[in-house]
């Protein structure tokens, strides 16, 4: 039986993990599917994307389900002016942006006469039309680049595609701490508008950094803006958006960030007071990570259940935690578990 050859044409592109950005169709949300009230920034709902603000009114931001048709997405992130700031101050930001770690970029040949282009392609939709400024942020070397974008059709979806050059100048560190930073901007007071925008790498000059027609998305509630699709990738041309399966994507995310069932989770009892136990993360991360404990912890031993325990992290790691349940009148020797009040127990920190 002859086996017949798949035209080249049915290939999008065979080069995998091609997508610099992670969870570019804002898929997964671990932190939640809606963030009010924000003033100021840090991660918020969509997972790798980043909120900053500064003096640029209040915002709700939200993981939607408005999508360009027929692109294959299903989610996009909103970002919604809830209290406006019409008249921005000179160091007033709004941005929306991801961090990418070094090592991840070293393909690039960023620093050599070799260095890569890269071209940023997304979907974005907004009320507000205008001429709008994506940067590339060189973290290691203070350098960055620029490129304006225009949207033209209110409330309306739209593909954006822009290509930057390749920078010889200024190599990555090849770590696991961010060089690039990927900013949308969405506002920006004249601290960041009042240069001569950098289309092409340059050292570091604030006033250079965002078109001095950047559109204020702040200055009305009615405004807001939605995204998706962002992709990042080497080269001068955009390429179809890279969808990866829902596990790979999610266990990228994790790479950074989980929510971890902390329940039922076995501890031995060490002394009268203290009981010791290990809990493996999900995924590797990034680094070390920082814990946070939500509810209200319980620990179940010899058929007795403890209230008012103290639950502590120790000998952590990028591949697990030790903990420590701290209560009173415990049997050594025995074993017990941990319960928790929160469906989530714990978060996992471990972005850049």
């Amino acid at each position: 039986m002859a086996i017949s050859k798949i035209p080249s044409a049915g290939i999008s592109n065979t080069n995998n993990f091609r997508n610099i950005i992670i969870n570019g169709d804002m898929s997964i949300a671990q932190r939640g599917t809606s963030a009010t009230g924000l003033t100021t920034g840090g991660y918020r709902t969509v997972d790798r994307f980043n909120f900053g603000i500064a003096s640029a009114g209040t915002w709700t931001i939200t993981q939607d389900t408005d999508v360009p048709t027929g692109q294959g997405f299903a989610k996009s992130t909103k970002l919604d002016c809830t209290t406006a700031n019409a008249s921005l101050g000179a160091s007033a930001e709004l941005t929306f942006f991801q961090k990418i770690e070094g090592q991840n970029l070293q393909y690039l040949k960023k620093g050599t006469a070799n260095a890569e282009s890269t071209t940023l392609s997304f979907w974005v939709k907004s009320n507000k039309t205008g001429t709008y400024t994506a940067e590339i942020y060189d973290n290691d070397n203070s350098r960055q680049i620029s490129k304006t974008y225009t949207i033209s059709s209110a409330d309306t979806w739209e593909k954006k595609t822009l290509t930057f050059a390749g920078d010889t100048t200024g190599t990555l560190d090849n770590d696991n701490a961010v060089s690039f930073w990927m900013f949308f901007w969405l506002g920006a007071g004249t601290d960041k508008t009042s240069g001569t925008l950098n289309t092409s790498w340059n050292s570091d000059t604030q006033a250079n950094r965002v078109s001095s027609s950047q559109v204020n998305l702040a200055d009305n509630t009615a405004n807001e803006f939605f995204i998706t699709g962002v992709q990042l990738e080497a080269g001068t041309t955009a390429s179809d958006f890279e969808f990866l399966p829902v596990d790979v994507n999610l266990a990228r995310c994790q790479r950074y960030f989980e929510n971890l069932l902390f329940r039922q989770t076995v501890a031995n009892n060490y002394t009268t007071t203290a009981a010791y136990g290990e809990l493996k993360f999900t995924t590797t991360k990034r680094a070390s990570p920082s814990i946070t404990v939500l509810g209200t912890t319980t620990y179940a031993t010899g058929g007795v259940v403890k209230t008012g325990v103290t639950l502590s992290s120790s000998n952590m790691n990028i591949n697990s935690m030790g903990f420590q349940v701290t209560t009173t009148g415990l049997t050594v020797g025995n074993a017990g578990h941990i319960d928790n009040t929160n469906p989530k127990n714990l978060t996992v920190d471990a972005e850049l």
